[in-house]
């Protein structure tokens, strides 16, 4: 069995684990949708293994809040709330500034080259453009990548999953790219209290949840 992230071979401590792992990446990539109806049968058929695995791979799901659990429909895919609150911002906040200081002793020039591509064709799109979100999704998780913490990224993953569509906010988009400039400077000069606290003032200073 591979990581889905780095391609290396990882051992699972039992069946139940290894399906835990498996259903959770489905959901995060979004192969397994939202309101989903998980049958376990079709499960143990795809994982090669018995229907117990499965029903207690669920249930930690369940516990984790990425399956919801009914006695009539079994278990179904957890649909996002309308919008992101501030206590998701604020958890992003925490997690992302400390990314932001874990990766700036540790990321390389070719990926400061990639944040400021990336900033730059943010900067020439058009406020209402799509492609912002993809962008601006790929420019954060490079910097997750380069903290080099499988569990913060896989933490950040499912943060941006329960976000569909990415954090949203009401700041223009060049505000938004200014301010990706400032944490750039930061992580390319190593400093990462300057990475953490830009970071940091980026999300939670001028992130508001957009309303009716």
């Amino acid at each position: 069995m591979s990581s889905p992230d780095s391609g290396q071979p990882v051992s699972f401590v039992s069946k139940t684990d290894m399906v835990v792992a498996l259903i959770r990446e489905m959901i995060i990539t979004g192969e397994l949708p939202e309101g989903k109806q998980l049958r376990q049968r079709d499960l143990a058929a795809r994982f090669q293994v018995s229907q117990t695995p499965v029903r207690e791979a669920m249930r930690r799901l369940e516990s984790e809040g990425l399956l919801v659990g009914d006695a009539h429909r079994g278990f179904t895919v957890v649909e996002a709330e309308l919008g992101p609150t501030e206590e998701n911002f604020l958890i992003r906040a925490v997690l992302e500034s400390l990314g932001a200081s874990m990766a700036a002793p540790k990321i390389n020039q070719e990926a400061i080259a990639t944040l400021e591509r990336l900033n730059e064709e943010m900067r020439q799109l058009a406020e209402d453009d799509p492609r912002y979100a993809e962008l601006n999704r790929e420019f954060h998780f490079v910097i997750y990548e380069h903290a080099h913490s499988p569990l913060l990224l896989s933490l950040m993953r499912l943060l941006w999953h329960s976000l569909r569509g990415g954090p949203k906010v009401a700041r223009t988009r060049q505000e938004s790219v200014a301010q990706h400039a400032k944490i750039i400077d930061a992580l390319r000069a190593g400093n990462a209290d300057a990475a953490s606290t830009a970071t940091y003032q980026h999300i939670m200073h001028v992130s508001h949840l957009d309303r009716p």
